[in-house]
């Protein structure tokens, strides 16, 4: 007997190796899975604005990122003696406008430079929601908890979805490696200060949108990553205790059948080593003269060695 409906990932012809380079972009979960890609040793960038929700603006960040345009004065407001890109997280802000658009910038420029070499994009949407400043009449991506009179909060249309998801997709082909991979997922968090129904509504309009516009573009994908939380792992047990963002058992568990199905047989053997060896590396001992824990550290430096006699990148 089958106790639950299990979703999964579509194995993929094409597969990441282990000198790919990986960009990613979006919500929190993009956040959550580039932290495992690191772990593994991989080559990865992500979200060089900060954390991102929606579609508008990630295509803003893709486009912006695209032309290597850097962000001046005039596109920063203040608030709370701090500098303030509208663009950006608010992870971004300081007191001093030379020291945020340094942050910014710079960010940019890696950006730049890791995606003109990225042989694979994953984008994760979080919603359809969106927030306009009414001084600047302006789209936002994070309203750094400026007061809600300042905006209007509305659901980006369906044009205004596929019109963006598009754009970036021509963007990141312009400037990425031949042959990208380009993987769309909807981020399982749930909006819920959106409201329950709201925030349905919000996530299915992202899924429509991004179906619709990849169905007949090469080498795009959509990853059902909100599919396997909703409808697998459909328990409270597999969610922080604020029973919205997914705990790191379902992360671990959504990253792994991701690389069952797109790592290639090397690649997995390297990020399964290097998960081993990153939890040993953990282990501390009182007495660092201990012939025993000199022996474990010797033993542990020749893995990792080993590992690095596989990569061209530097790792550990």
């Amino acid at each position: 007997m089958k106790f639950r409906t299990e979703v999964n990932i579509q194995e993929s012809e094409t597969k990441i190796d282990v000198e790919d380079k990986i960009f990613s972009i979006g919500s929190c979960f993009a956040s959550e899975m580039s932290e495992l890609f690191q772990l593994g040793q991989l080559q990865t960038v992500n979200n060089p604005f900060g954390t991102l929700f929606n579609p508008f603006s990630i295509n803003n960040s893709i486009k912006r990122l695209h032309d290597s345009e850097f962000y001046h004065e005039e596109e920063l407001i203040t608030f709370n003696e701090e500098f303030i890109s509208l663009d950006h997280h608010s992870s971004f802000d300081t007191r001093f406008i030379h020291q945020t658009l340094e942050k910014i910038n710079k960010k940019i420029v890696e950006g730049n430079q890791f995606l003109q070499d990225s042989n694979w994009v994953i984008i994760t949407y979080g919603t359809s929601f969106i927030y306009e400043f009414e001084p600047k009449k302006k789209l936002v991506a994070n309203c750094h908890k400026i007061p809600q009179k300042f905006f209007e909060k509305r659901l980006l249309t369906h044009q205004e979805l596929t019109d963006s998801i598009y754009n970036t997709i021509l963007n990141l082909k312009d400037i990425c490696r031949d042959n990208l991979q380009i993987l769309f997922t909807v981020s399982p968090v749930r909006h819920t200060k959106d409201g329950m129904i709201e925030n349905q509504l919000s996530k299915s309009k992202l899924i429509t949108a991004v179906h619709e516009v990849i169905s007949e573009i090469e080498n795009c994908h959509y990853l059902p990553v909100y599919e396997i939380l909703m409808d697998d792992l459909r328990d409270y047990r597999f969610y922080k205790e604020d029973m919205i963002h997914p705990n790191s058992q379902s992360v671990n568990y959504i990253f792994e059948k991701f690389g069952n199905a797109f790592f290639s047989d090397e690649t997995k053997d390297f990020i399964k080593e290097n998960f081993k060896i990153q939890k040993a590396l953990e282990h501390r001992s009182d007495d660092e003269k201990d012939p025993k824990y000199i022996e474990f550290r010797e033993k542990l430096n020749q893995r990792i060695e080993n590992q690095r006699k596989k990569t061209k990148h530097k790792i550990f």
